[in-house]
């Protein structure tokens, strides 16, 4: 039987399946969280940088006052934006107000960049020329000690990073006296980022996934190989997907606002041997094609292990 949580190398229990509120649009949100936790979820993923952290919070108020469940049932995850890197605990302060919580489960270092604190504005400032305006001599392991000077705080359970890729956790462990939690990353068949789960395997890091279905308007839903493993196991591909996730290990955030969907989202499957052998050779010829699949490309520009958008410019935290 497919687990239902994951152990954290702290020993916080990690549920398998989360709803991510990443992209969905402003009043959907709220409804969407309490339906969510109405059909079983025990994990909300949120963040600062998407601003709806109130309409997430709105939504966890409505299913506990409604007795969906207790506070302390619900696994709540939330991130720290690149203008509040050197700010954390204001940042963390800021995302606590806005959820209506004392204390989050998870808080994660949504990527390893600082932009200007005293921009143009509070999520994305920009330079004249339209750029983003980021803090080139920003320093990611001074952010992950601020946050390890949370948790005896209270407010936080567990931290972790999003989006970095070994070079950026060789650093990190370097110097940290805390281990990542988890690493959330872009994941699906269609880009495995084999190199990164394997190192945060073997350093206890677990990975939890976004885009796990190939992001907005699901084109994985239609490649040939996750088709073969639906009909297969007769599951919906959506099924397949996100079961792929949690047979290979790792947590996954499934997004919807559409309550028939959210609750269609936690119904997980026990994929065998030959369903992830089929799912990993789709994964193997597209990355010996070069056509391996990603769809979360940040307008910073910065090398996080995949191609560099801004090429000529000085790379941040000595990974140049």
């Amino acid at each position: 039987m497919a687990p239902k949580t994951f152990k954290l190398n702290n020993g916080i229990e990690m549920p398998a399946v989360g709803l991510g509120t990443w992209q969905s649009a402003p009043g959907e949100v709220a409804a969407a969280v309490t339906a969510a936790i109405k059909h079983g979820y025990k994990m909300i993923d949120a963040a600062y940088c998407y601003g709806n952290e109130d309409e997430v919070g709105q939504g966890l108020k409505a299913a506990f006052d409604a007795g969906y469940a207790k506070r302390e049932d619900i696994f709540v995850v939330t991130k720290l934006w690149n203008t509040y890197s050197s700010r954390v605990e204001l940042g963390l302060d800021k995302s606590l107000k806005a959820l209506g919580l004392d204390y989050v489960d998870q808080y994660l270092v949504h990527w390893a960049v600082g932009m200007n604190p005293n921009g143009t504005d509070d999520r994305f400032p920009k330079l004249p020329n339209g750029e983003r305006d980021i803090l080139w001599d920003h320093d990611h392991v001074a952010t992950w000690k601020a946050l390890e000077a949370l948790l005896p705080t209270g407010k936080v359970r567990s931290i972790g990073v999003c989006n970095y890729s070994v070079p950026y956790l060789e650093k990190l462990l370097a110097h940290a006296k805390v281990v990542p939690a988890v690493n959330q990353i872009e994941n699906s068949p269609a880009l495995r980022q084999q190199e990164v789960v394997d190192f945060c395997r073997q350093k206890g890091i677990h990975i939890v996934a976004y885009s796990p279905l190939g992001s907005t308007g699901s084109p994985l839903f239609k490649a040939e190989p996750v088709l073969k493993v639906a009909e297969r196991k007769g599951a919906s591909p959506g099924t397949v997907l996100l079961s792929y996730h949690v047979a290979k290990g790792s947590s996954v955030l499934a997004k919807s606002v559409n309550e028939d969907r959210i609750k269609s989202n936690l119904e997980i499957i026990d994929l065998d041997a030959e369903d992830l052998k089929i799912l990993n050779d789709y994964s193997e010829s597209l990355e010996k094609e070069g056509k391996v699949q990603r769809f979360v490309y940040p307008p910073f520009g910065i090398n996080f292990g995949f191609p560099d958008k801004l090429e000529g410019k000085k790379m941040p935290n000595g990974l140049d």
